[in-house]
């Protein structure tokens, strides 16, 4: 139905007999000349109707917005002064001889041809409709294009694509699953998978030595800017390697998708940082690198002060005083500094200290603040020279337990990064390694995986998992890129005894290890190799390679923040006769009675 897209028709074809096909997206009558913008997926290309041509003349006056079109017609130069350097095809414009209209269009719930606001439940309803807007088609291509570029350099080394079952096991750890009864046998459920994990260590024992899959995967978790209920990730598991090996493969593809894709330079290599020390600098574990503010530890000064907001966590072992030197942060008004205060609420933190800096030449008498007169004096110098205050800042302060602390003012520093425009660069890649194997849970008073059961610990702190669990850490490392977690991995458990070693500190006894995970714990009986590997977001890293806040802005057909479609308006109630096949009767819950009852 077309001999080419309209982006592709260029100077090149002047002279030529074209057939274009696409949508109507704009339309111009000037003078009894009519002029169509007509769109398809490579761009737009301007269509001219000329009087002369009675009939395609006549049916260029009936088109209207989102009509679809099939034009044939003369590729000619456009006058002189009138190119548009802005479309692939700007330098021409086809002559029109003949034109169809394949089909008409209702008019559209907002329009494509300009940048009107539209709320994002409205272009989620019609997200058809929403897709054929230009920038929302180009996120998508370069998405496409990314996934391609990955999946080049992976068969290039080796690697195998190998797809893993959608419906599985429900496992006891991470996320809620998302659960599917089975029609043949009653009472028993499918999980879908949060990651294809025990597979790919599955397809490691089977010797397939790389595997790697464009994977969709499911978590029933309350969702965020950057998730969803399903997600696409570039799983990859590799065999005979050390995280040493990985990580250098895994930098190389990222710095070919940059170089390939957007004509940057990433680093190389990566710059490295333990977790330890991202969590004592910045607050968290995925620090974005951009934003020239850090963390200072204060403990030490205040465990012997008589204030005891700050004595009282810095002589808690697990409590932590830290400062935030904001530089020409005393600008800054009492409702923004009140507003700031909210905004870690949100983290936990009962409040926020804070000192202005407004004369540091002058000592004591150059500071502003209500904490001072709780403070002995020399404390306060002391504090001002570790945070290396100058005139005119604000130093924020944390004091309570070190994951609220840290949570806390590791959002503050972003939050400020951006608000006050100290964000500096483009691209800031980091791995982050050396993670603790576990951490505590005091709601469930026993250890939890920092990243998952069968991260395999330093060969070094494998005595540590008997006598300190709390200080093993485990070879583990996430790639991060501008304080977004690109990639997480590890190095795996491939010793049975180990393996059920850890779950026994994570509080899962031999029973449950059996129900759950005992296909595992055989195949790692029968000669499994040493593996790792590692995980990245696509729809992350789309998300960050096209400048988009949100993951939605580059998946086809995202979820809501409550997790619901509204295109398709799932979920949804199914028929009667399906839930009796399946053997499940809908309990009402106590709110939707009491609301029947009213």
């Amino acid at each position: 139905m077309r001999s080419h897209y309209c982006g592709d028709v260029n100077e090149t074809l002047e002279g030529k007999i074209v057939t274009v096909a696409g949508w109507m997206h704009r339309r111009r009558d000037h003078g009894g000349v009519i002029f169509i913008d007509l769109r398809d997926r490579e761009g737009l290309v301007q269509v001219v109707c000329n009087p002369e041509d009675v009939e395609s003349f006549a049916a260029a006056e009936r088109v209207r917005s989102e009509y679809v079109l099939q034009i044939e017609g003369e590729v000619r130069r456009r006058p002189e002064g009138s190119d548009n350097e802005e479309l692939k095809s700007g330098k021409i414009e086809i002559v029109a001889t003949k034109l169809e209209i394949l089909n008409s269009s209702e008019t559209p719930p907002f329009p494509l041809n300009e940048q009107a606001e539209v709320s994002e439940d409205v272009r989620l309803r019609h997200r058809y409709i929403d897709l054929r807007r230009p920038e929302m088609l180009q996120k998508l291509r370069f998405r496409s294009q990314i996934t391609s570029l990955l999946r080049s350099f992976l068969d290039i080394n080796g690697f195998l694509d190998i797809e893993t079952p959608i419906l599985t096991k429900a496992t006891p750890e991470g996320a809620r699953d998302y659960l599917v009864p089975s029609r043949t046998h009653e009472g028993s459920f499918f999980a879908l998978p949060q990651s294809p994990q025990l597979f790919k260590q599955l397809l490691m024992v089977s010797g397939m030595d790389r595997y790697y899959q464009v994977v969709r995967c499911f978590r029933d978790e309350d969702l965020r800017a950057d998730r969803q209920p399903e997600f696409t990730q570039l799983d990859i598991e590799t065999s005979f390697v050390e995280e040493e090996d990985l990580m250098v493969m895994m930098e190389e593809m990222i710095r070919n998708l940059f170089d390939k894709a957007l004509g940057e330079s990433l680093p190389n290599p990566f710059p490295r940082m333990t977790y330890q020390e991202a969590m004592n600098r910045f607050g968290s574990d995925k620090p974005d690198l951009r934003i020239d503010l850090e963390l200072v530890d204060v403990n030490d000064l205040m465990k012997g002060v008589d204030f005891k907001v700050f004595s009282g966590p810095a002589n808690d072992d697990k409590g932590r005083v830290a400062a935030l030197r904001v530089p020409n942060g005393a600008s800054l008004s009492r409702k923004e500094i009140d507003d700031y205060t909210k905004y870690v609420g949100i983290y936990g933190a009962k409040g926020l200290a804070y000192i202005k800096v407004n004369d540091i030449n002058v000592g004591l008498a150059g500071l502003q603040s209500p904490i001072l007169k709780f403070l002995p004096d020399d404390i306060v110098i002391e504090m001002m020279e570790r945070v290396e205050a100058k005139t005119g800042d604000l130093v924020f302060f944390g004091a309570d337990k070190s994951s609220i602390v840290n949570e806390a003012l590791g959002a503050l520093r972003v939050k400020l990064g951006h608000d006050l425009g100290l964000v500096s660069g483009n691209w800031q890649p980091l791995w982050v390694v050396a993670f603790p194997m576990f951490q505590w849970d005091e709601k469930s008073d026993r250890w939890t995986a920092l990243h998952h059961p069968f991260t395999a610990p330093r060969k070094s702190d494998m005595a540590l998992l008997d006598s300190d669990p709390g200080a093993c850490l485990s070879r583990a490392y996430d790639m991060v890129l501008n304080g977004t977690e690109l990639g997480g991995g590890s190095m795996r458990i491939h010793k049975a005894e180990v393996q059920t070693k850890v779950f026994e500190l994570l509080g899962i006894d031999s029973e449950e290890a059996n129900d759950k995970f005992g296909f595992l714990l055989d195949a790692l009986k029968f000669g499994c190799p040493p593996h790792g590997g590692l995980a990245f977001g696509l729809d992350r890293l789309a998300m960050l390679m096209t400048g988009s806040s949100s993951i939605r802005e580059v998946m086809a057909f995202p979820k809501t923040q409550s997790a619901s479609c509204p295109l398709t308006n799932a979920p949804s109630a199914v028929d009667e006769r399906q839930l009796k096949e399946l053997n499940i009767r809908i309990r009402k819950s106590t709110k939707v009675l009491e609301g029947t009852a009213k």
